[in-house]
């Protein structure tokens, strides 16, 4: 079976890399703790397999507002990374961080947008980090690029830049929980010499 596309994943190599976005998500958890000053507990990872088209759907439809933080990946492994944070996280980053209330994703400050990259970069990191301990790969990302707006309008242009990689992406859900109840979905879309490198790495292949 070709193992070189997303799709044809089978369910041990899925159980490996949900391991790995156990470990990143409890790294995000941890530094997000760290930044909000609280504990932040984390559920179990979601991690699947979806059609490119059907994301906007999962996170809660076209007009959902929300912010895309979007990075490209480089060195060992190349493709896409983004990050889709609800507006219930923003609120409550803006409120902790920056004493921020009554928060709208319309006409964001310099300040929020500055800190709204530093989480993404934050977290995008958390996972790559333990990608890379677990792979003995070096991976780069390039400096975020950041859209706020409804799900639908934040999806079109990533969607446009997946697609040509393939139709297919790995997304995970975590939840993250303290005072707050969060969601976030990490999209990743590796190259396909990527995707077999890391399964190579991970003895998985």
């Amino acid at each position: 079976m070709d193992t070189t596309k997303i799709e044809n994943l089978n369910s041990f190599q899925l159980d490996v890399l949900r391991e790995i976005g156990n470990i990143g998500a409890g790294s995000a958890a941890t530094a997000l703790a760290s930044m909000l000053s609280d504990k932040i507990m984390m559920d179990v990872p979601v991690l699947r397999i979806i059609n490119l088209d059907e994301v906007t759907s999962s996170l809660g439809g076209p007009e959902n507002p929300v912010v895309g933080i979007s990075l490209s990946m480089s060195g060992d492994v190349t493709g896409l990374l983004m990050f889709i944070i609800e507006k219930k996280f923003f609120e409550l980053l803006s409120r902790s961080l920056l004493n921020h209330e009554n928060q709208s994703l319309e006409n964001l400050t310099e300040m929020e947008t500055s800190m709204l990259m530093e989480v993404g970069n934050i977290l995008a990191g958390s996972y790559l980090n333990a990608l890379a301990q677990m792979t003995g790969l070096k991976i780069s990302l390039s400096p975020p690029d950041l859209c706020a707006d409804m799900a639908g309008a934040v999806m079109s242009l990533p969607a446009a830049m997946f697609g040509m990689i393939g139709d297919k992406a790995l997304m995970i859900q975590e939840d993250f929980i303290g005072e707050d109840h969060i969601t976030s979905h990490l999209i990743m879309v590796p190259e396909i010499d990527s995707l077999n490198n890391i399964l190579k790495r991970l003895g998985v292949a």
